[in-house]
């Protein structure tokens, strides 16, 4: 074996369908401390897998939303040099050419600033450690290393490598999936397996992990651990350092599901990623949600010994598990995996893709900076999922209680009196009665960043869930109701006020609505009622306002440092009865004379090519390309979006495609035209020209 100051990482791309007996994760942490002792805005278990990300990319994530939404760890790609290959592929990291941190993600001065980022904002860093084997194609890597025989590589000679005579099968390749020799010294799909029995080659592992633990990295997700005995893992692991906190490196590992060997042998080296509990979400919020009751009971894996994904960068593409592309069942299933009292949850979040070997947006291969407004699916930073994270550090170690399950598609439990979720998976809004175990009183609502609350009243709450959503709030800042929460009969009732605001924004900015009335904060800015951007660009929230009640109101926006903008038009007015209202707007359109109209498109686009309309109005851009309304691939190749537009008004439109780098090509022929009529939920049906 060659001297080296460091070492291999662990496994290739995820092994297909076909070889998915290979596959495996693992993982689970220490919950966070009991309510009494948890602060909801600070680091708990909750792992971001932003597998794809290139380090100055982590580095701002971690910074700006991962840090101050309240995760406790970010998993990152391997820090290595891997195969560059002339066609790129999302897996060529799984080909470890050299152990040197410079790679595809960034260089190694990177890699460095981004832990040191990533600790200021109170987030641990946890990285994929491939060092079953190595890589099965000769050429160049990322950082200039050339091979030309796979056997022989800048960190290890031919003998640090399991012959024939170990696997005891003459093609070196793992055939018999029951046979635990040829599944831990055979090939997994040609890359060369580790002989990591030998002391050398265990030192040589270790000495690659501890330069990481030197930089600051708090942990490892042993790839392809499954392919390893566990008393290899467990020397390797005792001659790991101390991180720089001074706590032993966290260990998780991939132990596809099977019983050779099986997961829980693997107990004793770490925590195990759970496959079972990926698909066992999968199957409910693709079937029945209340199914998920019997979940502890359905082969998943301990709690105290393991991590749970919705889906990962292996398992999205090959449809073992959920994705991007199941749009709000994804984010529901997301919802349910930080409520429910179980194993550590992680969270993913990739880019988008159209083949299963796609690799990244790149530059010659190298990774470029996240976008999240174009090739790339940010689900970490969506208001339900943060509000979660928040949630559950909340709820810390409560059981599960209250378990409710209204009908096949909605259920709600409570953790204790730490926290309540209700959960919708249907298609249409449903309304039921909870018992929640919460002490009466009115809680902001997480999953819309608390534009809606709720009301609690003998440890009841009536909820309202919106299709294919939740409601979700917890025992942190919320106003107790003293002896109850009945809506006294005084004349002071109130009823349920909806604004929509169609409100464009730039980066950083807010809105708000704001009014003449308490419930609207009385003109107060600093009490304005802050809207949700979840149907962004059309900003929502529920407001309780006063029955029978005339009031005048108007939105604003706030940036990040507190900058208020007013919108220019006139005062809007109100007036409630014994019913609930809604209010329709448009930033700087008059009062609400408006309704919606959701426009739908046919067309095919190349790869980080986006839809958009634009056209006569105000809130269809003016005809300025560069505030054209972006509309949603969701149902591709339809783009759609609903955009709010003035009643009984006739007006012009056309669909643009806009590339990565900005270029516009405006659709072919005469301008399109549609009249809105006077009340709502209007639709246009177009194909591109």
């Amino acid at each position: 074996m060659k001297r080296r100051p460091h070492s291999p990482g662990f496994f290739r791309r995820a092994a297909t369908a076909a070889a998915a007996g290979a596959l495996a994760l693992a993982g689970a942490v220490a919950l966070p401390a009991p309510l009494a002792q948890a602060d909801a805005t600070t680091s708990g278990d909750v792992i971001a897998n932003l597998w794809s990300y290139n380090w100055d990319s982590v580095a701002a994530e971690c910074t700006d939303v991962l840090g101050p939404n309240g995760y406790g760890a970010v998993w990152v790609a391997p820090p290595a040099e891997s195969l560059k290959q002339t066609n790129y592929y999302w897996w060529d990291v799984y080909q470890p050419y050299s152990y040197d941190l410079n790679g595809r993600f960034g260089t190694a001065a990177q890699f460095a600033s981004m832990v040191d980022a990533c600790h200021d904002a109170g987030v641990k860093v946890y990285t994929d450690a491939v060092i079953n084997h190595t890589a099965a194609q000769t050429g160049t890597g990322y950082h200039g290393t050339t091979i030309t025989n796979k056997y022989d590589t800048p960190d290890w000679d031919p003998d640090d490598f399991h012959t024939s005579a170990e696997c005891a099968d003459s093609d070196l390749i793992i055939d018999d999936w029951s046979n635990l020799t040829e599944i831990q010294n055979c090939e997994l799909l040609g890359l060369p397996d580790l002989e990591t029995e030998d002391d050398d080659v265990r030192s040589g592992i270790a000495a690659y992990l501890n330069k990481q633990i030197a930089v600051g990295v708090d942990g490892f997700r042993i790839d392809a651990a499954k392919h390893m005995p566990v008393g290899d893992l467990n020397a390797i692991r005792a001659k790991l350092d101390d991180t720089t906190s001074g706590a032993e490196p966290y260990i998780f590992q991939e132990v596809y599901p099977g019983a050779t060997p099986a997961a829980s042998d693997y107990y004793s080296a770490g925590d195990v990623l759970d496959f079972t509990y990926a698909s066992r979400v999968k199957s409910a919020f693709q079937g029945n949600v209340s199914d998920l009751e019997s979940l502890p009971s359905s082969g998943v894996l301990t709690p105290a010994n393991s991590v749970s994904f919705v889906t990962n960068h292996d398992t999205e593409r090959n449809g073992l598990h959920m994705s991007y592309k199941d749009g709000d069942t994804y984010r529901l299933a997301n919802v349910f995996q930080l409520a429910y009292k179980w194993s550590t949850p992680t969270v993913y979040s990739g880019f988008e893709f159209s083949s299963s070997d796609q690799a990244p947006p790149n530059s010659n291969g190298f990774v470029t900076d996240t976008d999240c407004a174009g090739g790339w699916y940010c689900l970490q930073r969506d208001a339900a999922v943060t509000g979660m994270v928040k949630w559950h550090n909340a709820a810390g170690s409560e059981a599960v209680t209250n378990w409710s399950s209204k009908s096949s598609s909605v259920i709600g439990f409570g953790r204790g009196s730490a926290g309540y979720v209700a959960i919708n998976n249907g298609s249409s809004s449903a309304t039921y009665t909870f018992t929640t175990g919460m002490a009466d009183g009115t809680y902001p609502n997480v999953i819309d960043n608390g534009a809606t609350t709720v009301t609690v009243s003998g440890g009841n709450a009536t909820l309202t869930i919106p299709a294919k959503s939740a409601i979700a709030f917890y025992d942190g800042e919320f106003t107790p109701c003293g002896t109850s929460c009945e809506e006294p009969d005084d004349g002071t009732s109130t009823v349920t006020a909806t604004f929509s605001e169609y409100a464009p924004t730039t980066t950083g900015q807010d809105v708000y609505v704001v009014g003449s009335i308490a419930a609207l904060g009385g003109w107060d800015t600093s009490k304005a009622v802050k809207l949700s951007s979840a149907g962004y660009p059309i900003w929502s929230g529920q407001v309780s306002v006063p029955i029978n009640t005339s009031f005048e109101f108007k939105y604003l926006k706030k940036d990040s440092s507190g900058k208020v903008t007013w919108e220019s038009s006139a005062n809007r007015s109100a007036a409630t009865t014994t019913s609930a209202i809604s209010l329709t707007n448009s930033w700087n359109v008059a009062n609400a004379n408006a309704t919606d109209v959701t426009f739908n498109v046919t067309a095919t686009t190349d790869w980080r090519t986006n839809v958009y309309v634009v056209g006569s109005l105000a809130s269809l851009g003016s005809w300025n390309p560069a505030d054209a309304i972006p509309l949603s691939s969701a149902s591709y190749p339809t783009w759609s979006k609903s955009v709010i537009v003035p009643k009984s008004t006739s007006f012009e439109y056309k669909f643009i495609k806009r590339n990565s780098s900005g270029t516009v090509t405006w659709e072919s022929g005469t301008n399109r035209a549609y009249t809105a009529g006077s009340s709502s939920g209007y639709a246009t049906t177009d194909t591109w020209k």
